[in-house]
């Protein structure tokens, strides 16, 4: 009877855990996809608002991935990238549930798993993902991005940050 109590309370504090973390990555989800139907809504395809000397809010379609990587190609790639981002969904769930007291491995993976969705979402209901953050310096650009790929990136970041710290502790 108590070792039953233990694996259920076990599994109890494992499955509350995560919670937090998808709660993030659906708030991620969702500032990301609100600020794309504002973009959307009031700019057309190639607008652009001058903001600062360095950044304009556009509206820009990506039909490939990271720096329109094979957005020139005929289609095929919606799906590619929608399967990939559908994996790694997935897979980042997966790993949550098993590292989901390991704070910052865990924001890391929430920020990951929001942008992700956030761009899923895009590609099935556009074809497309919506970029609309444009930094630039003089006549060389940075390829536009959004939220979703903002926060993809933070937790690309805090993941490195996590890693040395682990390994610097191993050492």
């Amino acid at each position: 009877m108590a070792a039953a109590r233990s694996v259920s309370s076990a599994s109890r504090s494992r499955g509350a855990s995560i919670w937090p973390w998808l709660g993030l990555a659906v708030i991620i989800v969702i500032i990301d996809q609100f600020t794309k139907t504002l973009i959307l809504g009031y700019y057309k395809l190639g607008d652009a608002t001058y903001v600062t000397s360095f950044f304009n809010v556009v509206r820009a379609h990506n039909t490939g991935a990271a720096f329109s990587f094979l957005a020139d190609h005929s289609g095929w790639q919606r799906w590619l990238f929608t399967a990939i981002g559908v994996g790694a969904a997935v897979f980042i769930v997966w790993m949550l549930k098993s590292h989901a007291g390991q704070k910052l491995f865990s924001f890391s993976m929430a920020c990951i798993l929001g942008g992700a969705i956030g761009n899923v979402v895009d590609r099935m209901m556009h074809g497309y993902v919506v970029d609309f953050l444009s930094f630039h310096a003089g006549n060389w650009y940075f390829p536009a991005f959004n939220a979703a790929d903002s926060a993809i990136t933070l937790g690309a970041i805090c993941l490195i940050v996590d890693e040395i710290r682990r390994v610097r502790r191993g050492k």
